[in-house]
């Protein structure tokens, strides 16, 4: 495991959950409004993490593993082992283009937040790389067909995403328990040429979610 970092305690990343964050290093997609750009080279070790949660055993809920793209990590399965074995949950945040991966550590997983960057038509150039959208499809059906509880989740540039593809979007997670659409923030992005971008109005924001209504019952705005 290459990991970018650890934050010590979040009371937000886990629903209804005190946890620990593991991000790791490293992702396949380069987003421009990803708020993570330093998470390229590892700092931390995997001992590091798990004698910081030998310390918090009673004390935290859980770990949420995010990135970078955890899914990259050829001994995500096995760390993930390790941590179930202190009687942690873990919540996992992925990209959803390693399908194979997600696959592989369901079983060991309490909570899974997908991220959907855009209707399929438009990945390769919100992630600005070439990106097989059949694996986001077969990740979202994995998530859908699985009885885990899990969420999927937008970051909202209006210059990026119309009402159209909001529509799009619902179609394609038809029947998600949760969606959140995520509000973009200009600090510490990896595209500096987005500092000047804007994300939809509050009443904006209201229309897309009568928009995504038809097909997810819980939409929320943050």
């Amino acid at each position: 495991m290459l990991i970018g970092g650890l934050q010590k305690t979040s009371l937000l990343d886990f629903p209804g959950k005190i946890s620990a964050i593991v991000f790791t290093a490293g992702c396949n997609f380069r987003c421009g409004y990803c708020h993570n750009p330093e998470l390229i080279h590892p700092v931390t070790t995997v001992k590091d993490i798990f004698e910081f949660l030998n310390t918090r055993r009673g004390k935290l809920d859980g770990v949420v593993i995010t990135g970078g793209e955890p899914c990259l990590q050829k001994d995500l399965p096995e760390f993930i082992k390790k941590i179930k074995f202190m009687d942690f949950a873990v919540k996992l945040d992925t990209n959803g283009s390693f399908p194979q991966m997600l696959d592989a550590v369901l079983p060991y997983l309490d909570y899974v937040a997908m991220d959907i960057k855009a209707p399929l038509s438009k990945y390769s150039s919100i992630v600005n790389t070439e990106i097989d959208t059949n694996k986001i499809l077969k990740s979202i059906n994995i998530l859908k067909n699985s009885h885990l509880d899990y969420e999927f989740r937008t970051t909202v540039l209006r210059s990026q995403l119309s009402y159209k593809d909001f529509e799009e979007i619902g179609r394609l997670i038809q029947n998600a328990p949760r969606y959140f659409l995520q509000k973009f923030v200009s600090s510490k992005i990896l595209d500096t040429s987005l500092q000047n971008e804007k994300t939809y109005s509050d009443s904006e924001f209201e229309e897309i979610k009568k928009i995504l209504t038809p097909y997810i019952s819980e939409i929320y705005i943050r």
